[in-house]
């Protein structure tokens, strides 16, 4: 629900926010389409923290269990965007360039398998290894914020910004300037996590599994 709804969220305040104020109704057609990872992660951030609070956990000790494997679940997201020819990426004379349905017939970069590439496979093996080793809690959860905001700013080079949008300041877009924050946000967590040591990773660790 954190995910649906934060998403939803994300996409009416981010993203096209002037279209939903004088359309109210629209907010919650899910069936239009519209989602935002940004706030997806806002809400499944609240989510846990609701979690935490009702075992009794710290908050960063359930972020550190749910970090390794977010990035998997965004892998086949940006490969369900592929294959609906949906949020592809700037024009280009790359040779692997590709015309999109629907597009206005000019090869683009695949953004979306990029994205599959390095926030998905790439991200999820670098926090999963990560994890398996002891470490201070928090640092997985920092590890995942910052290591998708870079790929997200960076992935962003190729990717068409959205059309109400284009681009803003510098000339990046918004999901280049929202992941600023999470980049800075995930290094100070990264940097200072709790003194305290969460000596096996979830790939290793089946009792936390069984209780987290």
């Amino acid at each position: 629900m954190g995910v649906v709804f934060g998403g939803r969220l994300g996409y009416v305040l981010f993203y096209n926010p002037v279209y939903y104020f004088w359309n109210p109704q629209k907010i919650f057609a899910f069936w239009d389409g519209g989602m935002a990872f940004h706030g997806g992660l806002i809400g499944v951030t609240i989510a846990m923290a609701y979690f935490a609070y009702k075992e009794k956990k710290h908050f960063l000790e359930v972020t550190d269990f749910v970090s390794p494997l977010v990035p998997l679940g965004l892998a086949f997201g940006r490969l369900g965007n592929f294959i609906n020819g949906e949020l592809w990426g700037r024009v280009t004379d790359v040779p692997w360039a590709m015309i999109f349905p629907g597009s206005d017939g000019q090869p683009r970069h695949p953004s979306q398998l990029y994205q599959m590439m390095g926030e998905g496979f790439l991200l999820f093996l670098i926090v999963w290894i990560y994890s398996s080793k002891p470490r201070l809690i928090g640092k997985v959860s920092g590890l995942f914020v910052m290591g998708y905001g870079v790929f997200r700013f960076l992935a962003e080079f190729a990717r068409e910004p959205d059309r109400q949008l284009g681009y803003l300041a510098f000339g990046l877009s918004m999901g280049q300037w929202l992941s600023v924050p999470m980049i800075l946000l995930g290094l100070i967590v990264f940097l200072r996590p709790l003194k305290r040591m969460a000596t096996r990773g979830p790939s290793q660790d089946t009792v936390t599994r069984d209780t987290i």
